[in-house]
């Protein structure tokens, strides 16, 4: 769970740590190995340099040659010396610090067998070596440069100013390349919440060229799918009508009244069916998709309703935007309130949304469903009346034509126990 936290979710942020991780890895060892070998050995170097000039110089002050020593120190060995006489060592005056360097220069200053003391708190104006010779002190101030070496660090420095640079160009190329998967998101879900979505411009890796081809082609087959299932059912209702036609005018000059009347009755039930089909094959055509204000789409379709007859309640929890086909949901919610209209007489509706959807729900006072049968009234041609009995209305495709255009929305639709005695349909699209 610590590392789900740590680690990025998004797939650019990941290749990213994919990427970059091993280089950080790489720059952080080699640092460690560089600041305990490499500058180690500079160090020693160095000090044992600065070291064997003091050398020289403790020599020639032995030698009653104190001028030369300091001259020479100060035009040969960027070293500034003064000499005091009848003074001792006062280790309480300087301040020595932890590090490679002061180590070295330690060690190294340990080789002459003098009593010593240094100082390297502020390297930037050198380095502060006092020496105890007999009776006097020995203070000399060494140039920074005879013991640090910036080139060393220079090149540390340009370690991580090339990573860094390496970051930066990882992370446009790795962005360059997931756009393609964004744009794929993107259209799938426009697709699936039954828009027009438009074929995926093929671009970037082999992979993604891939699914984007695999992508055009599935949605190449939906849409022909769709197309071919309403061609079908709208090509049966209208040759079935030419039929039934014949078969009122071939009734029209019967004369048995019975018979008659047996024939009439099939022959409305058959003109219900073909309008029901003929009503869902209307559902599935192009509609442009529109800005919905959902509260004044539900009011408009409530004013239709007979408040004297039926007992309506409406609740709005805010005013509540989205997009669709205005027509396709008016119809699905027509559809959910007629069923509510035809077994109760108590109906509410509440209107409520959060930050992604917005949510329907249709309360009546009804007989309900069983909850087995929840999912089958979804079925086309399902009813719960078995004599099935069209002329009622009840062709078995108004709640299969709502769920379509509710889930062409990107929504759903889902059934429960109402709290006032019947059913409770919920709808959900997205805002």
């Amino acid at each position: 769970m610590i590392y789900k936290k740590i680690i990025p979710s998004s797939l650019l942020g990941r290749s990213l740590i994919i990427v970059f991780a091993p280089i950080l890895i790489l720059v952080v060892l080699t640092t460690f190995i560089f600041y305990q070998t490499s500058w180690s050995i500079i160090s020693k170097r160095l000090a044992q340099s600065v070291v064997a000039d003091i050398n020289v110089i403790v020599k020639l002050i032995d030698q009653n040659l104190k001028t030369e020593a300091i001259q020479i120190a100060k035009k040969d060995f960027k070293m500034d010396v003064i000499y005091k006489k009848d003074t001792d060592l006062n280790p309480l005056s300087f301040r020595p610090q932890r590090g490679i360097l002061t180590r070295r220069l330690q060690q190294s200053l340990e080789e002459l067998e003098r009593p010593f003391f240094y100082d390297l708190s502020n390297l930037e104006k050198g380095a502060a070596i006092a020496i105890q010779l007999n009776n006097d002190l020995l203070i000399i101030s060494v140039h920074k440069d005879r013991l640090y070496n910036e080139s060393a660090f220079v090149f540390l420095l340009w370690m991580f100013f090339a990573s860094l640079i390496l970051l930066l160009l990882s992370y446009l190329f790795m962005k360059a390349q997931i756009r393609p998967l964004k744009r794929l998101a993107i259209i799938a879900e426009t697709l699936g919440r039954g828009l027009d979505a438009p074929e995926l411009k093929v671009s970037g890796s082999l992979e993604i060229r891939q699914t984007t081809n695999a992508f055009n082609q599935m949605r190449t087959r939906i849409k022909r799918f769709l197309k071919q299932r309403t061609d079908m059912l709208a090509g049966v209702s209208h040759d079935l009508r030419t039929p039934l036609t014949r078969m009122k005018l071939q009734l029209s000059l019967m004369k048995d009244d019975d018979a008659k009347k047996e024939l009439e009755y099939d022959i409305k039930e058959m003109t219900a069916m073909l309008n029901s089909y003929v009503s869902f094959v209307r559902g599935e055509t192009p509609e442009t998709i529109e800005n919905i204000q959902l509260n004044n789409l539900i009011k408009n379709i409530c004013q239709n309703l007979d408040r004297e007859k039926y007992e309506i309640t409406e609740t709005y929890s805010r005013k509540i935007d989205t997009s669709g086909r205005p027509l396709q949901i008016k119809r699905a919610i027509q559809n959910i309130l007629d069923n509510a209209r035809r077994y109760a007489s108590k109906i509410q509706i509440d209107v409520s949304a959060n930050n992604d959807e917005c949510f329907i729900s249709i309360s009546d006072n009804g007989p309900g469903i069983p909850e087995k049968n929840y999912e089958d009234v979804f079925k086309p041609f399902f009813t719960l009346d078995p004599s099935r009995n069209k002329m009622k209305g009840e062709s078995g495709l108004g709640m299969t034509i709502s769920r379509d255009i509710i889930r062409s929305h990107g929504g759903d639709i889902k059934l429960s126990p109402s709290s006032i005695g019947g059913l409770k349909t919920v709808i959900n699209l997205p805002i």
